[in-house]
């Protein structure tokens, strides 16, 4: 429906104005009867709809209406599969249609600076391309269904620690390829209805009154168009936010922000204009969520409980599989051990917490599945909400593990070591868990170790098992997934999104995480993650990108339309992939590029594409990427833009971050022209580099102070070459023995500066 927004606000009161842009309770946005314009409500849930019932607890945490737990993030983008995350994206979306949700509040797209931050489980990745994606297809499936998202946390909002005061400090290129570039990719794609602003400082500035953030980047650059809202309680001074481009504070402030806009509209502090494009921009989603309703709307639980099975078994990754001791045989006498196979923790604490369908024990559905062949004995092993280590359970385990042919041990991180509102001080598991997986290796060295966490953990037992397979928070259908997993039901398809060290220390932002006071510094820059291991060749305990599967794949005839390109041009890439073993397997394909040569620091080698194939036993199929110049460029801080250096990239195409399989040269030039301003303070060398400068160059090297540079690279050549390339034009008047003034240099790069 078509309506006239200016003029629906011409008829509003400067105080219908200001309350338009604070929400009426906890999640729902206030109306104006008279105009006729509604309330609509916004709720949590990125991996399932978290809708709080009629009058439960007014912080709005707890009982809340059953709905499809689907994995957590960090499961979801192990999968590596747009149509999949897509596939979930409508599913929530006909959730909130049938609870009458507007907008669901998410997906998290932050980067995972540290596997420490206690929100990594709903977020997707440590790599800004893979997470974009991820991102796009989940807004794609929630919005197809008309239903908002809210893309969140915006920006570098990257711990838990002190995140409503804290502030992050990140250099500009830092911040433009691996912070913002998540939302970017996201927003670009998929133009979810609202942004959702973060509770930290960036550089000194609030997120959510920073106008270069808010207004600049996010509108002017990226072409955002819906509004931007406040995370719950992050708005710092009202009127300041919404002159830098946050239209809506969340939850209510019970008027004191609508006066305090009120007044600095009457006081000429803030225009009228401004308010009325906010709430413009407000009514604009809100419209569009009423005229997308759907009256009756219902959705089909059983349906969607059979997708969240589906996706958790592609969301789970397969670490380790020594003898191909995986997949059981369903009449293999199995040792189930761990009190996460009957209180399975299957989702992260805090905000997002959902209230499910119904819930799949692992245990029940091993029977399930393994079928009245099976040989299923239980032991318990370990309290599951202590670290005390009881050895009256750990002897029960022993003797269960002893007598059976496999035992499969059920581990990982229980609520009270991650959640949001606090990060890990350190990457173990619980002492009793890791003390159970060495006493039950030293009788059964045929052992399978499962893992349920949302984030990277330590594992210095992993020498002790033969296979890992690590869960994540698999949503309400785990134990099916597991169960499908185990013994083939299900090929493994996952491939990690993060980087799991060794060790803590390890990690790249080890020495500023989580920062001293309210101050983060982003010490290690652009080396986050695997960037950072690569630079610094430091082995992981596995790479971003590891998975194992159940057959295995043959990459070949990796291709290029073409060979040379401008960076204003886009190249298509190929490469062909064949399941040569006997099972059907899903193989995630990974292309990186690395620039051979940069007069900037690079990583390595950066994720720029991948595509998920399906193949049968014997059958090959092609994998195209199309790269464009965002691929092979850099963001230029001076330039305030992305620019591409000339020269040659070299694309990787492989199974894993440190699995490649094919190598492919292109030469791509760029059409960047670059101010050419020279001072007294360039370097000989600066110049040398620049064809453009030759005639100056010849012109000052007559008053070269020292005997001309011998040829050949003997240490004298080559000390001499260096002194001539680090020599700034000022001394050369120093040293010319009054060949060269101050005043004819002067006069020289003015000469040349003005051409």
């Amino acid at each position: 429906m078509t309506r006239d927004l200016k003029a629906l606000i011409s008829q509003m009161t400067l105080e219908e104005k200001a309350g338009l842009c604070s929400g009426l309770d906890f999640w729902h946005t206030k109306g104006i009867e008279r105009l006729g314009i509604p309330s609509v409500m916004m709720t949590d849930g990125p991996h399932g709809l978290r809708k709080q019932k009629t009058g439960a607890d007014h912080v709005g945490l707890f009982d809340s209406v059953p709905a499809t737990c689907f994995p957590s993030a960090a499961g979801l983008a192990s999968s590596w599969n747009r149509e999949l995350i897509g596939r979930v994206g409508s599913a929530l979306g006909k959730e909130c249609q049938a609870e009458e949700v507007a907008v669901l509040l998410g997906p998290g797209v932050n980067i995972k600076r540290s596997p420490l931050c206690g929100r990594n489980f709903e977020y997707f990745s440590e790599d800004p391309y893979l997470a974009s994606e991820m991102a796009a297809a989940h807004i794609r499936g929630v919005q197809s269904e008309g239903v908002g998202t809210s893309l969140k946390h915006f920006a570098a909002n990257n711990q838990e620690h002190r995140r409503m005061t804290s502030d992050s400090v990140v250099d500009e290129r830092t911040l433009r390829e691996i912070y913002l570039a998540s939302f970017e990719g996201a927003v670009k794609q998929s133009q979810p209805w609202t942004v959702m602003s973060s509770y930290n400082k960036v550089n000194g500035t609030y997120a959510s009154e920073h106008p270069v953030l808010l207004s600049e980047i996010l509108r002017e650059q990226w072409g955002f168009e819906g509004f931007v809202v406040s995370d719950w309680g992050a708005v710092n001074e009202r009127v300041a936010s919404l002159a830098a481009g946050l239209e809506l504070e969340m939850p209510s402030s019970h008027g004191a922000g609508d006066s305090k806009i009120v007044a600095a509209v009457r006081s000429g502090e803030l225009s009228e204009e401004q308010l009325d494009q906010a709430v413009e921009r407000v009514l604009r989603v809100v419209f569009q969520a009423v005229d997308a309703r759907q009256p009756d709307a219902t959705y089909d639980a059983e349906a969607h409980h059979a997708l969240a099975r589906e996706v958790a078994s592609e969301c789970m990754v397969l670490l380790k599989n020594e003898d191909e001791l995986l997949p059981l045989a369903r009449d293999s006498r199995i040792a189930v051990i761990g009190e996460m196979a009957v209180k399975s923790r299957y989702q992260g604490g805090g905000s997002s917490h959902v209230k499910p369908t119904r819930l799949e024990s692992i245990r029940e559905e091993l029977a399930a599945v393994a079928g009245s062949e099976a040989g299923l004995t239980y032991a318990q092993g370990y309290h599951i909400d202590s670290d005390h280590i009881d050895e009256g359970l750990v002897v029960d385990a022993k003797r269960a593990a002893s007598e059976a042919e496999v035992a499969v041990i059920f581990a990982g991180l229980p609520d009270r070591y991650e959640s949001e509102g606090f990060d890990r001080t350190h990457l173990r598991m619980p002492a009793n868990q890791e003390a159970l997986i060495a006493a039950i290796a030293a009788v059964q060295p045929r052992l399978v170790v499962v893992l349920s966490n949302g984030a990277p953990i330590e594992m210095p037992w992993l020498g002790q098992t033969k296979a890992v397979l690590e869960a994540y928070l698999g949503g309400q259908a785990l134990g099916g997934a597991i169960a499908d997993l185990l013994y083939g039901e299900a090929n493994p398809s996952g491939k990690l999104a993060e980087t799991f060290p060794i060790a803590l220390e390890h990690n790249p932002s080890q020495l500023s995480f989580p920062g001293e006071g309210d101050t983060v510094r982003y010490t290690e820059g652009i080396f986050v993650g695997y960037r950072y291991y690569d630079a610094k060749r430091i082995a992981p305990l596995f790479p971003f990108g590891h998975g194992l599967s159940y057959t295995q794949f043959e990459y070949s005839d990796l291709q290029a339309d073409r060979t040379e390109l401008d960076d204003t041009d886009t190249v298509t890439v190929r490469v062909k992939v064949k399941n040569v073993g006997s099972r059907a397997g899903k193989e995630i394909v990974q292309l990186y590029v690395r620039d051979t040569e940069s007069s900037v620091i690079r990583p390595a080698k950066e994720l720029k594409g991948f595509a998920k194939l399906e193949l049968q036993p014997g059958e090959e199929r092609e994998a195209a990427f199309t790269l464009d110049k965002r691929a092979f460029a850099f963001y230029d801080a001076e330039l305030a833009d992305w620019r591409v250096e000339s020269g040659t990239f070299e694309l990787l195409c492989g199974a894993s971050s440190q699995d490649i399989r094919l190598r492919l040269t292109l030469t791509v030039n760029s059409t960047t022209v670059l101010p050419k301003t020279y001072h007294r303070n360039s370097t000989i060398g600066d110049l040398l580099a620049d064809p453009s400068a030759a005639s100056l160059v010849a012109e000052l090297m007559k008053s070269w102070p020292f005997p001309a540079m011998p040829d050949g690279e003997d240490d004298h050549g080559g000390m001499m070459q260096a002194l001539a390339n680090n020599m700034p034009l000022r001394a050369l008047v120093s040293f010319s023995g009054g060949q060269l003034t101050n005043e004819l240099l002067d006069g020289m790069l003015a000469e040349f500066n003005g051409r």
